[in-house]
């Protein structure tokens, strides 16, 4: 496992669950202290979600100095959700994608490092967020992804969508 300024990331194992559980309920509390209660409300995302994360080889924890912090799911594919989209993807090409990402709050630059991790993955990434999401949205920006449009989620919610990929590549 590669250490980077003090971060690592490794596949989420189920010995991690609770530490898991742990950061998403901070992440929920954090949203919605900053004008976001609906995007995974009380419940989201769920233990269902997570083990199937984990069973897949598709979930991911961020570790500084040896300590869990961070948590996303990352897979290389098509994502249904993302087929149709009310604006327009960058590119039609193979995308990685980010999903179910939160940080513990309690270290500057996790999610930040989570992304760019992705990136240095695959070099064509997309993720969505609320549209109440301004920290997810002001990061996003930051790191180089562009605002694509809306996509629907399964049960018809909106989610604003990004991607930034290596123009060199696509």
């Amino acid at each position: 496992m590669e250490t980077v300024n003090g971060f690592q990331i490794r596949k989420t194992q189920t010995s991690d669950l609770p530490r898991v559980l742990e950061i998403y309920a901070a992440a929920r509390q954090f949203m919605a202290a900053h004008g976001n209660p609906d995007q995974w409300k009380t419940h989201k995302p769920t233990l269902e979600q997570i083990e199937n994360d984990i069973k897949n080889g598709n979930g991911y924890v961020c570790l500084y100095e040896g300590e869990i912090h961070g948590v996303f799911c990352f897979f290389i594919g098509k994502d249904p959700t993302y087929g149709k989209i009310i604006g327009e993807w960058k590119n039609d090409g193979e995308y990685a994608v980010v999903h179910r990402i939160a940080s513990s709050g309690k270290v500057r630059g996790v999610g930040t490092h989570m992304m760019k991790w992705a990136f240095q993955k695959h070099p064509n990434v997309r993720i969505d967020t609320h549209e109440d999401n301004i920290v997810m949205q002001n990061m996003l920006k930051k790191l180089g992804y562009e605002f694509c449009g809306t996509i629907f989620l399964e049960n018809g919610d909106p989610r604003l969508a990004f991607q930034k990929f290596n123009r060199a590549e696509n």
